[in-house]
């Protein structure tokens, strides 16, 4: 009955929007008085329909239509009392693609899948793998547990992890994934901190949920004079912070969440960033000898802990496939399930029962005891002009780590527990890790060559990464990102003769220090064997380098607007090309078309999928070798991490239509 219970919550928060939203322009002249005279509201009102077709995947399949979102949002302001003001965006979406191509992301998503065994040179049922409880008897006998119940795993609303980016390669490890929406289908369906477990209703309509995110902006402010000249501005509420100059990019910018299901990286940060309730108090010093313009800002973020969210396996948008990793990880531990090629040296497929291998537990902050999160900022203008800021923030990560378990799994080679020698087993629990984040932007004009230059860097400690050299594969490092770019305006008389172009582009470098990164042959078990089958360690590229570069035409008076972003990610070698053209119709109708077309390689993307780990001497190595990989790879899990957010969409080419209507 919980999914009903979830179904009859979501359709009274609807009730109380869709009142909200009637009520909002009786509001303007309707509210009592609120301060020692009336004030009008400022109300705006705009609709949105943003269509989406996608072409095939990697599997040669045609999905087609991706996205058919309607979003009502209503923007509105009131002077009150003694200088406040109260500010407040209220954001309603429908999405009718769960049941307009209901075949690929509602109800009858999915369906039976076949995995192969090398062993036997063909391809098995989901619930047939070769290695089951009658071959593990025969081999190991009548207490091993392998093997699990169909009945209560069925081979159907199944896709085979990570079809969608790599198709099936050959000798892979790979399993099936649950692809319908909860209430169908609640297989494989855990809370990851607001997405994981939703129902169809609450994927159709995000916003509607028990953090009540139709609530986008909800606060009051208020600029306090004092004595001295100098000004104290206070902000309290449902709010976005923006710290950092760059596009795209998320360097300084972590103090809210990003919602990544709802266009991936495509949609502007303003319309994704997850609004927090949060204080932020500014101290504005004014000028001094050295400086323009001085400002001391802190930033309490009380809201309750909310991680990105990445997507859950069966929407449309499901950033680095990590969702259906989770979601096929969960329903591993809960249920069981066939992995193909995994057994004696990744050629037998292998039926896994309950309790061996995937995601346990999910364990979210606690709201009183360790999720506070706040910030410092100084900001500045020199009196050449160049303006500036110094950060400091201590926050949770907003991406999950999958940590080890110590305890708790069972053995199935003979139904033993867990012991803490087993180590390197693929069995984990996630965690949201404190981070601390010290760091700066700066921009300034170049006049020698007309552009403004912005600059932005930051350091981290505590951030966690997947790690095949470390017993529980996850090791915790320091991160350095930063972003330089350049803004042009730029004469192009072919374009327009009497408007400038704006060319933008910026490069993305991150960091990773104490990498650990083993070729072939270079990592040792304690026995002196070494990994002879590939490289061992963390998948994440040491040094990653991402480029962008925007091109924004204006034509008939700004009415015409074609634009050009191109990404391209170095380490992947994959690439985005992302045309569209914006047309004013009139004041309050504005159309717009364009696509978005990866493309590149995934051919680096293999990595280490510790199928050779070995937790469990003398079945999978001698005690000597506990704990080492020989460094057998695959797309799956960990080559996401190398492939990126481009790499993992690049057979996600879609075209698209969105029209905006303001009221």
């Amino acid at each position: 009955m919980k999914w009903y219970r979830q179904e009859r919550a979501s359709g009274q928060r609807c009730v109380v929007l869709a009142a909200l939203m009637i009520s909002a322009p009786v509001w303007a002249g309707g509210l009592p008085s609120m301060g020692e005279r009336s004030e009008p509201w400022d109300v705006d009102v705009r609709f949105d329909n943003h269509t989406a077709y996608r072409g095939k995947d990697a599997t040669g399949h045609t999905v087609g239509l991706s996205k058919f979102r309607n979003t009502l949002t209503i923007e509105s302001q009131k002077k009150l009392a003694n200088g406040w003001t109260f500010g407040s965006t209220l954001r309603g979406t429908f999405d009718g693609v769960y049941r307009m191509n209901s075949g690929e992301f509602g109800d009858d998503a999915g369906g039976p899948i076949l995995l192969q065994d090398l062993s036997l040179g063909t391809m098995v049922p989901h619930g047939g793998g070769v290695l089951n409880h009658a071959l593990g008897t025969a081999l190991f006998g009548p207490s091993n547990k392998f093997g699990f119940d169909v009945g209560a795993n069925p081979n159907d609303g199944l896709r085979v992890l990570g079809d969608r980016w790599h198709g099936y390669p050959d000798g892979d490890v790979a399993f099936g994934v649950p692809v319908r929406p909860c209430d169908t289908d609640s297989r494989g369906c855990k809370d990851f901190g607001g997405y994981g477990d939703l129902n169809r209703q609450q994927l159709e309509m995000p916003e509607f949920n028990d953090r009540l995110d139709f609530i986008r902006e909800a606060h009051v402010r208020r600029s306090i004079y004092l004595d001295n000249g100098n000004a104290v501005f206070v902000k309290v509420g449902k709010q976005q912070v923006v710290w950092g100059r760059t596009d795209l990019f998320r360097v300084l910018d972590v103090i809210n969440p990003v919602d990544y299901s709802r266009n991936n990286i495509y949609d502007e940060l303003e319309d994704i960033r997850i609004p927090m309730w949060i204080a932020t108090a500014e101290y504005r010093m004014g000028p001094s000898e050295s400086m323009q313009d001085r400002n001391l800002q802190v930033v309490w973020n009380f809201d309750k802990f909310r991680p990105n969210n990445l997507g859950q396996c069966g929407q449309p948008n499901v950033i680095l496939d990590a969702g259906c990793l989770f979601r096929g990880m969960v329903n591993m531990w809960d249920n069981g399930g066939t992995v193909a090629n995994f057994g004696a040296g990744g050629i037998v497929s292998t039926d896994f029962g309950p309790r061996q291998v995937g995601i346990r537990d999910v364990h979210l902050p606690d709201w009183r005891l360790s999720n506070t999160q706040l910030g410092v900022k100084f900001e500045g203008v020199t009196q050449g002009g160049v303006s500036f800021s110094l950060n400091a923030l201590t926050f949770r990560s907003q991406l999950p780590s999958l940590r080890a378990i110590k305890g708790g799994a069972v053995n199935p080679f003979n139904g033993a527990p867990q012991t803490a020698a087993n180590t390197h087993l693929i069995a984990f629990d996630v965690y949201y890790p404190r981070v601390n984040l010290i760091g700066g932007s700066m921009d300034f004009d170049a006049e020698s060559i007309g552009a403004a230059i912005r600059l932005e860097g930051a350091l981290t400690d505590g951030e966690e990464f997947a790690n095949t050299a470390r017993d529980r594969l996850f090791s915790r490092n320091k991160v350095w990102r930063s972003v330089i770019g350049v803004d042009r305006p730029t004469f192009i008389p072919w374009l327009n003769p009497r408007r400038t172009t704006l060319i933008s582009a910026q490069l993305f470098w991150q960091h990773i220090f104490d990498h650990e990164y083993y070729k072939k042959g270079e990592y040792v078990a304690p026995s002196g064997a070494v990994n002879t089958l590939g490289p061992v360690g963390m998948p994440d590229w040491k040094d990653d380098f991402i480029g962008t570069l925007l091109i924004k035409a204006f034509l008939l008076n700004d009415r015409l607007s074609p634009e050009l972003v191109i990404a391209r990610d170095f380490r992947a070698r994959t690439h985005a090309i992302a045309p569209k053209v914006e047309w004013s119709v009139t004041d309050q109708l504005k159309l717009t078309f364009g696509g978005n077309f990866k493309g590149g390689s995934n051919s680096r993307n293999r990595f280490d999928d510790c199928r050779s780990c070995n937790p469990y001497a003398p079945f999978t190595g001698s005690v000597a070798d506990m704990g080492y990989s020989m460094g057998m790879a695959s797309f799956e899990p960990l080559g996401r991490f190398r492939a990126g957010p481009i790499g993992t969409a690049m057979y996600e080419d879609e075209i698209f239509f969105q029209m905006r209507y303001r009221f």
